[in-house]
Formats: C-alpha cells, structure tokens, sequence
C-alpha cells in the first residue's frame, strides 16, 4: 500500500435516490458515526444534533463542531466524513437528505431562484450555515422526516432550500475550491479575470502588481477591490489556493511532502510545513494519515 490515499481508496457511496424520486431522506438517531469518508454525485444536505466533540471533514477543511451542524455539499467528488472524534453523545441525531444534481436544471434561470442557484453553487466547496438558519429549519427537517404525502414533502424541502438561502452571506465555505478542482464564479469580471490567472500560474510567484495591471487598475485600489470582493487579500487567497492543492496531492497521490511543497508554489519546506499547519491545524503528514484512516479500498 502507497504512502496516501488515492481517488481509489475513497469509497464513492451509491446512495437509494431514485430516478423517480425528487429526493431521498434518512433520519437516524444512533450512538456513534462509522461511515468512512466518501463523495457521491447527488447533492446532501446533512444535519446533525447532539454532536458537540464530532470532528467534520470536508474537502480540506476539518473542524470539531458543536451541538448541532448542517452543511450542504453540491460537489460530487468533494469528500466528506462525520468522525466520532470526542464526541460522547449517546442520542445523535442526523437527517440527510440527498437530491440530484439535475433536479433543478429547468429552473435554475429563472428569477425566483436565483438564491438558491447562489447557494447550490457556493456549495460545490460546503456550506456551514449559522445556528440561526439552523434554528429556522429545524422544525421544517423535523416535520420532512414524517411526512408521507410525497406533494407535501417536496414543498416543504423546496422551503427548507429557500430558507437556507437567505442565509447565503452567512453561510461559510468549507473546502478551498482548488482542492474541491472546482471554481465558484464570481460576478465581476476583473475578479474572474485574477482568479483564472492564479489558478494557471500559482506554482509561480505571483506579485500584486502584475495582478493589478492584468485588470488595469492601481495596485492601492486593486488590493482594496479584490479583499472587497472576495474577503481576503491577495496573498492570503494565493496561500489557499496553493494550500487546496498540495491538499489534493497528498490525498491523491504518493508525492513526498518535499516534492509537493515545491510543486505548489512554496520554496521552502519548513515554511510550508508552518503555513499547512497554521491554516489545517495538522502537518501535511497528519493530514495524509488522517485520509489514510479513513479510506475504504473498493
């Protein structure tokens, strides 16, 4: 066996969703979490109650939550895991609801969606959404969970979509989307623009001033628009992206930690070791082993 886990060794769950069905949902009240991590091509939505100490992985990003979490994951080979962790509830509670990525091809266009196209799209990384969205939905989730007229329970699903959308500003990615090989749009084109480029060039040194003449702006103003714009300064969104692929590698191939340092964009490996750790609370070796325990070979 290979110092990491490859694409391989992630199990890719083949979930109950028919092809008749809208969506699947399951509600389970058990004592632990034993499911290894895995990605599937339908869209999740997972809650979670009486969970304080469980440790959620998605993507790249790994957190130890609180009581309750609920996180909706619209990319279908974006890995994830609820991990037992220091959680020591003996009544957890989960309600997953999986729903096809062409569920709502039709519709998406159209003006009355237009949050919830926002949201599915912010969701190919993760969403974690706040307590209160949490608290708004929860009674919704309940009510889904036991109803057994099929009209009925699509809308209240449909509802429970739209409300977790107003919550769009709030809800935090999870994944960075260099890892999750995905690119959430962003509505200016001068940021596309910046985006595309450090995506083709992030192995290169990348210096705000060539970033600001590519748009044609000042690189004062430039910076300012850009953390404006996507809530990090240049520098810091450079790192995640170089973080999200030396992520990947470690994931999905058997690279030395050295060979990926380089690979990325970092010249030197005891500052990419700091950075890594910094940013993922664990050495880019813990973050190998973490997946490597995890992985199911079929």
């Amino acid at each position: 066996m290979g110092t990491a886990a490859s694409l391989e060794s992630i199990i890719r769950e083949i979930t109950p969703l028919s092809d008749k069905d809208c969506f699947y949902i399951a509600d389970r009240h058990k004592t632990e979490f034993t499911y290894p991590i895995h990605s599937h091509a339908e869209f999740e939505l997972n809650f979670c109650a009486n969970v304080a100490g469980v440790r959620r992985v998605v993507g790249d990003c790994a957190e130890v939550v609180g009581d309750y979490d609920l996180v909706l994951i619209t990319g279908k080979d974006l890995e994830h895991v609820w991990e037992q962790h220091e959680c020591h509830s003996n009544d957890i509670r989960e309600i997953t609801i999986q729903f096809s990525s062409d569920l709502f091809d039709s519709v998406l266009g159209k003006n009355q969606f237009d949050s919830i196209r926002v949201m599915l799209e912010k969701a190919q990384v993760g969403l974690s959404f706040p307590m209160k969205a949490i608290m708004r939905v929860y009674p919704l989730l309940d009510d889904l969970a036991t109803e057994k007229m099929r009209f009925s329970a699509f809308l209240k699903f449909m509802t429970i979509l739209y409300e977790l959308s107003l919550f769009n500003d709030e809800a935090r990615s999870l994944s960075s989307s260099s890892f999750a090989k995905i690119s959430i749009h962003s509505d200016s084109r001068r940021v596309e623009k910046v985006k595309e480029y450090i995506n083709q060039h992030y192995k290169e040194e990348v210096r705000l001033n060539g970033l600001a003449d590519l748009v044609g702006m000042a690189p004062v103003s430039f910076s300012r628009f850009f953390k404006l714009r996507t809530g990090k300064n240049l520098s810091e969104y450079v790192i995640d992206i170089r973080l999200g692929f030396a992520s990947r590698l470690l994931v999905d191939s058997t690279m030395s930690v050295a060979e990926i340092c380089y690979e990325c964009g970092f010249n030197n490996l005891s500052n990419f070791n700091r950075i890594f750790k910094k940013n993922k609370d664990c050495s880019p070796k813990e973050f190998r082993e973490n997946y490597r325990k995890n992985k199911i070979l079929v």
